[in-house]
């Protein structure tokens, strides 16, 4: 390699999210403490955001289209992933969490 440059990082962890009204599958994704991921979000019927307000990220889907928001490095602790464009009656439903903890990674439907 060129004098000074490092090597790429590892790109981390991809986990695939679905949206559609008014949930996300899977409900639950856990993460370990310091880990790296890339969310892969895929919409079934309608332009859903993806929020998650305390690391300020989010993106907005498209039907039958994926996008990819990649997280930092993340602290332990638990983080609500909100739909945050309007999708109808059932929208405040629209909730996932991220649990970030020193437990073995995986992730969890419910």
């Amino acid at each position: 390699p060129a004098r000074g440059a490092r090597p790429a990082e590892p790109p981390g962890r991809r986990l695939e999210i679905v949206a559609t009204r008014f949930s996300f599958s899977p409900r639950e994704i856990r993460a370990a403490e310091g880990e790296r991921l890339t969310l892969a979000i895929r919409s079934t019927d309608f332009m859903h955001g993806f929020a998650i307000p305390e690391l300020k990220l989010r993106i907005d889907t498209q039907p039958g289209k994926t996008v990819e928001l990649v997280l930092p490095a993340l602290r332990a602790g638990r983080y609500a992933c909100l739909c945050d464009n309007f999708c109808g009656e059932g929208h405040d439903q629209m909730v996932a969490m991220l649990l970030v903890g020193a437990a073995t990674p995986g992730i969890n439907s419910g």
